[in-house]
């Protein structure tokens, strides 16, 4: 089961409200020992150790009280899965699809993935902590009380997708595509590298260093017309 950490909804780090983490205490679980999955499968209070779900078809399936401890998910399709109350830890992969899936109280820990498909996704109480991910697909995904921690994103896609209370703290940002995003309480201060590619003007609703200003400033500029010469 999860329980909400941290401060409430409704509290302030500085003029921007936290966002709420997961708690997840998992309990005594029972080992996998089927092969592949099921779509639509209903897997509850199940260990995943080592597993490898490469090509498997579990769209639709429910996690709740997982673990996945060091899953291959190339090409795993999870279109529509729920995820509740989980925790995945070293999970690799290419091509994971989890278009439209559904995370909440969720840890991803040290994830080593490429190409996710989490397009039209609902997240909400996740923490993505550690590990690298290339090429996450965000797009018209809702993200409410997620942070991102230590981790290296490189090139992922938050186009039109709709984030409130999202923090990414001491992570790395490459090439980040931001276009037609709503933001609300995303605190991007603590970003190790803040590389936007685009949608730069999008950035209302969220909070950044004045650092990071300085280093946004000719974009910002561009943005508006604004040529600066010396």
């Amino acid at each position: 089961m999860a329980a909400s950490a941290g401060r409430t909804s409704g509290s302030k780090k500085g003029t921007i409200a936290a966002a709420r983490r997961p708690e997840v205490r998992l309990p005594p679980l029972v080992a996998y020992g089927g092969k592949g999955l099921e779509p639509d499968g209903d897997y509850d209070g199940v260990r995943f150790d080592g597993v490898d779900l490469a090509d498997a078809s579990g769209a639709g399936a429910r996690f709740m009280d997982c673990a996945l401890d060091g899953c291959v998910l190339d090409r795993t399709e999870l279109g529509r899965a729920r995820f509740i109350d989980s925790v995945l830890t070293g999970v690799r992969g290419v091509g994971t699809d989890l278009a439209g899936a559904s995370l909440r109280d969720v840890e991803v820990v040290d994830a080593r993935l490429g190409g996710v498909q989490l397009h039209g996704a609902v997240l909400e109480r996740v923490v993505v902590r550690g590990g690298k991910i290339d090429y996450l697909n965000l797009r018209k995904a809702r993200l409410k009380d997620v942070v991102f921690e230590g981790c290296v994103l490189s090139e992922p896609d938050f186009g039109d997708a709709h984030l409130v209370r999202v923090e990414f703290r001491d992570c790395v940002l490459k090439r980040a595509d931001f276009s037609a995003v709503r933001m609300d309480s995303v605190d991007l201060r603590t970003v190790a590298e803040l590389d936007i590619a685009r949608g730069v003007e999008r950035l209302a609703g969220a909070v950044i260093s004045p650092a990071q200003l300085m280093e946004l400033a000719p974009a910002f500029a561009a943005q508006i017309g604004v040529r600066v010469e010396g």
